[in-house]
């Protein structure tokens, strides 16, 4: 079968979503181009829009447009309600995965990612932040809620090492969470037990 080189490139840049492979991009890629008005123009559109206004706050790590500001006026924000809980995640999948359950009422901080042995990947994620929202806020807990993976591990226990001389209580998400577990593939169920039964660092 011959391709068309554009088609190619669509195959192999939709390829890469979690999830997909070649053939379902190649159904995806003639959903669109069948119907180019209706869908391929309006995705285009929304993804351009994305592209150009979209990115992460540096401070708390939540996704802020550019004309709005931190859109997670929950961490940087927020003037209406004041928390005292903070909750670490790796990623904004976890976020959204937390928030949609409505278990946890507090702030969010996203590290963007884990420790994995790399320096260079120490000094992305967002943790300096975190000590400042923690001192700044008033803050009396802080939820961490990374995988059960090593990677989601070590970074909790780099978290730990980093508050240990501030005067705030560290917890961590406890029975519920299968080991090796990712946050975002959790049941409402799980995480909901994982919150309520978290132990102390």
């Amino acid at each position: 079968m011959m391709e068309l080189k554009e088609i190619e490139l669509l195959i192999k840049a939709i390829s890469k979503f979690p999830g997909l492979g070649p053939k379902s991009a190649k159904r995806i890629i003639l959903k669109l181009i069948n119907n180019k008005d209706e869908i391929m123009k309006p995705t285009i559109n929304a993804m351009a829009n994305v592209y150009k206004n979209i990115s992460r706050c540096n401070y708390c790590g939540a996704l802020k447009s550019f004309k709005d500001g931190c859109s997670g006026y929950k961490n940087c924000e927020n003037l209406q309600k004041k928390f005292t809980k903070i909750c670490v995640v790796e990623n904004v999948a976890d976020q959204w995965c937390i928030e949609s359950t409505n278990i946890f009422k507090g702030y969010f901080h996203i590290l963007g990612g884990t420790i994995s042995g790399s320096i260079e990947k120490e000094q992305r994620l967002i943790i300096a932040s975190l000590v400042e929202r923690v001192k700044k806020q008033n803050i009396e807990e802080v939820i961490v809620a990374t995988s059960a993976t090593v990677e989601g591990q070590t970074t909790a226990f780099f978290i730990e090492e980093t508050l240990k001389n501030i005067n705030v209580k560290i917890s961590k998400l406890a029975q519920g969470l299968p080991v090796g577990g990712e946050i975002e593939s959790l049941d409402d169920g799980t995480l909901f037990s994982a919150f309520k039964n978290r132990t102390k660092l």
